[in-house]
């Protein structure tokens, strides 16, 4: 498997690709977020557009190995692990910049009486969650699920809004934790583990899904 993901890897890389959703990540955050905003609403802020973004990476993954190598890599390590290691690729992507953005937003931002380490702990489990979400969204919206563009980039588009809007979304309920927290006073971190628990429950069955429709649909 990690040999799989350092492919996956030098793949993304090269194809740089990568390049527009995580510069459109990077505007956003820029212009959202500004040196001494409050921590918990600026953190809230940052990992909201984890979701997009890493549904968006996961998809580039899923869909930037041409065809015959696609087969290749699928004969040799099997069809469900080369799925699986696209997904994590895009997934980890998105996480590591996740992680960078929490750790920069907590060092600049008004943290109002609350430690860096619960600062930082409270985004980083936000942005697992968020990552996590759009995780799932990126393995459901692309091959072998959805195969024609112009629908999997408008499933992508309206997964990742109803992500983030739906009631009972993991997403949805972590950001609402971190801007209840925000407003009381002392400011308290939240760590929505339930949140992160649903996520990860719920990537694994998407992520599973579309690893096993491989068989059928490659």
């Amino acid at each position: 498997m990690t040999a799989l993901i350092r492919y996956q890897s030098a793949l993304l890389l090269r194809s740089q690709r990568w390049l527009a959703p995580f510069l459109v990540y990077a505007a956003f955050a820029a212009v959202g977020i500004r040196p001494g905003d409050p921590v918990l609403d600026s953190l809230g802020y940052a990992v909201a557009g984890l979701v997009p973004v890493t549904a968006w990476v996961v998809r580039i993954c899923l869909v930037q190995e041409p065809p015959a190598a696609r087969a290749v890599t699928a004969t040799a390590a099997g069809r469900t692990r080369a799925h699986l290691a696209t997904i994590l690729t895009g997934a980890l992507a998105a996480l590591l910049v996740g992680v960078v953005t929490v750790l920069a937003v907590t060092t600049m931002a008004d943290r109002r009486g609350l430690t860096p380490p619960a600062a930082g702990m409270a985004g980083l489990v936000a942005a697992a969650v968020c990552v996590l979400t759009g995780t799932t969204v990126g393995a459901l919206t692309t091959r072998p699920l959805i195969q024609a563009r112009g629908w999997s980039l408008a499933a992508l588009l309206l997964g990742s809004l109803l992500a983030l809007v739906t009631a009972g979304s993991p997403a949805r309920t972590t950001l609402t934790a971190l801007t209840t927290a925000a407003r009381t006073t002392p400011a308290t971190a939240p760590h929505p583990w339930p949140a992160f628990l649903l996520a990860l429950t719920l990537t694994t069955a998407s992520v599973t899904l579309a690893c096993r429709a491989t068989a059928w649909r490659p």
